[in-house]
C-alpha cells in the first residue's frame, strides 16, 4: 500500500519539475541567446560555436533552475493533494503526514546530488571554457575582421589600416594606427609589417609591428616626438560581455573548483577583501545545493493549504519564498564581501532562515494546526 503511495507521490512531483525545470531553464537562456545571435548576424560566428557557448551557458543556469523546479513541482503535487482531499484520506487510513516524507525525499536528494554536480565541477568548468571559446572568438574576429584598404575601428581606443593583406592573412603590410587609448598623449604608429600573436592562456592579443615608427603629439601640440623601432608590441583590447583580455586573473572565482578555491585562500599574500570573496564563493557552492532540501521542507507545508483558503495561496507563497531566498542570498554575499558579517553567515543564512521555517511549518502542518495567525482567524 505504501509502496503505491511513494510511487504515486514520486510520479506526482516528477511530472511537474521536468516541465517546470525546462521552461524556467529556457527563459533564462533567451537573454543569453539573443546577445549570441548577435554574434551570429554581425561577426560571422557560426551556429555550432554558438551552440556550444549555450550549452556552457546552461550548467550555470541549472543551480538556479533545479531547486526553484523542485519546490514549484513539491507545491503543485500537493496542492493538488490537498484540494482533492486525498491527503486527507491518507491520514484517515493512519498515514500521516510525516511518513510521506520519505517518498518526498527521493526526488530531493536526487536534485540535491544533481545540483551538487553543477555547482561543484560543471559551473567552474563551464564558466571556464566560456571564457576560452570568447576569447577565441575575440582572436578570431581580430585576425578576420581586419580589412585591406579600409581603416577598422573594431579595438577600443584603436583605428587600424593595412595596405595589404596576404591570402593566407598572416601578417599586414603598410600598417597605419591611430592609439588614442591615452587622451593626453595620442600615438600614430607607421610600420611596414605586423602579425597578430594570441595567447590562450594570458587571453591576450598582441599585435607586433617591425621596422616603423611611432609619432607622439602631446594634447597642447607643443611637444613632438618620433621613436623609430624594429619591433614593437601593442596590446589589442578584446573586451566582450562575459571577460576582457589584459591584466584580468586566469580564472575569476566562478571558474574555480573546490581545489583552487582552496589554494587562493591559502595565499597569505592576498587581500582580505578577495579573501572574504573567495571564501563566499566556497560556501556557496555547498549551500546551493542545500537549498533542495530546504526548498523540500518547505513546499509541503505550504503546498497543503484548505480550499477555502485559496487554491493558488500556497503556489503564490512558495514563488515569495523563491525571491526571500535569493534576497536573502544577494544581500548576504553584499554585505560579507564588504566585511560586516562573516563570509560563511553570509553563504548560509538564507538556509539557516528558511530551512527553521520550513521545519516548523512542517510540524505544525504535521499536527494539523494553521501555519498563520491569518489562517487561523479565516478557518
Amino acid at each position: 500500500m505504501r509502496t503505491i503511495i511513494s510511487r504515486y507521490l514520486i510520479r506526482e512531483i516528477a511530472v511537474p519539475f521536468f516541465f517546470i525545470l525546462f521552461i524556467l531553464t529556457f527563459v533564462l537562456l533567451m537573454g543569453r541567446i539573443l546577445q549570441l545571435m548577435d554574434l551570429t548576424v554581425n561577426k560571422g560566428v557560426s551556429i555550432i560555436v554558438i551552440g556550444e557557448l549555450i550549452g556552457y551557458l546552461t550548467p550555470s543556469f541549472m543551480v538556479i533552475t533545479i531547486p526553484v523546479s523542485l519546490l514549484i513541482s513539491i507545491l503543485i503535487a500537493f496542492g493538488r493533494l490537498s484540494g482533492d482531499n486525498e491527503i486527507t484520506v491518507m491520514k484517515s487510513s493512519g498515514i500521516s503526514l510525516f511518513q510521506l516524507l520519505p517518498p518526498v525525499f527521493v526526488p530531493v536528494v536526487v536534485t540535491f546530488l544533481v545540483t551538487a554536480l553543477f555547482s561543484l565541477y560543471l559551473v567552474p568548468e563551464a564558466n571556464f571554457s566560456t571564457k576560452r571559446l570568447l576569447f577565441e572568438i575575440a582572436r578570431q574576429k581580430a585576425s578576420i575582421g581586419i580589412r585591406e584598404k579600409a581603416f577598422n575601428d573594431d579595438f577600443e581606443g584603436l583605428v587600424l589600416y593595412a595596405e595589404h593583406i596576404p591570402m593566407q592573412g598572416n601578417y599586414m603590410e603598410g600598417i597605419f594606427i591611430s592609439d588614442s587609448r591615452t587622451a593626453s598623449e595620442p600615438i600614430t604608429i607607421l610600420a611596414k609589417k605586423g602579425y597578430l600573436i594570441s595567447n590562450p592562456d594570458a587571453m591576450t592579443v598582441t599585435l607586433r609591428l617591425e621596422n616603423g615608427s611611432s609619432h607622439f603629439v602631446d594634447g597642447e601640440l607643443k611637444t613632438y616626438r618620433k621613436m623609430d623601432f624594429s619591433s614593437y608590441d601593442l596590446n589589442l583590447d578584446l573586451s566582450t560581455p562575459r571577460t576582457a583580455a589584459g591584466g584580468a586573473p586566469l580564472k575569476e572565482r566562478k571558474e574555480m573548483n573546490l581545489v583552487e578555491l582552496t589554494r587562493a585562500m591559502g595565499d597569505s599574500s592576498l587581500a582580505e577583501a578577495r579573501r572574504r570573496e573567495l571564501v563566499i564563493e566556497f560556501h556557496r557552492k555547498f549551500a546551493l545545493p542545500v537549498s533542495c532540501i530546504v526548498f523540500g521542507i518547505l513546499g509541503i507545508p505550504l503546498g497543503i493549504v484548505k480550499q477555502r483558503s485559496g487554491k493558488s495561496r500556497g503556489f503564490v507563497i512558495g514563488l515569495s519564498t523563491v525571491m526571500v531566498y535569493y534576497i536573502l542570498e544577494l544581500g548576504g554575499g553584499a554585505l560579507g564581501e564588504a566585511g560586516k558579517i562573516a563570509p560563511a553567515l553570509a553563504a548560509w543564512t538564507p538556509n539557516a532562515l528558511l530551512g527553521a521555517a520550513g521545519i516548523w511549518l512542517l510540524s505544525r502542518a504535521a499536527r494539523e494546526r494553521a501555519m498563520m495567525p491569518l489562517m487561523r482567524r479565516r478557518a
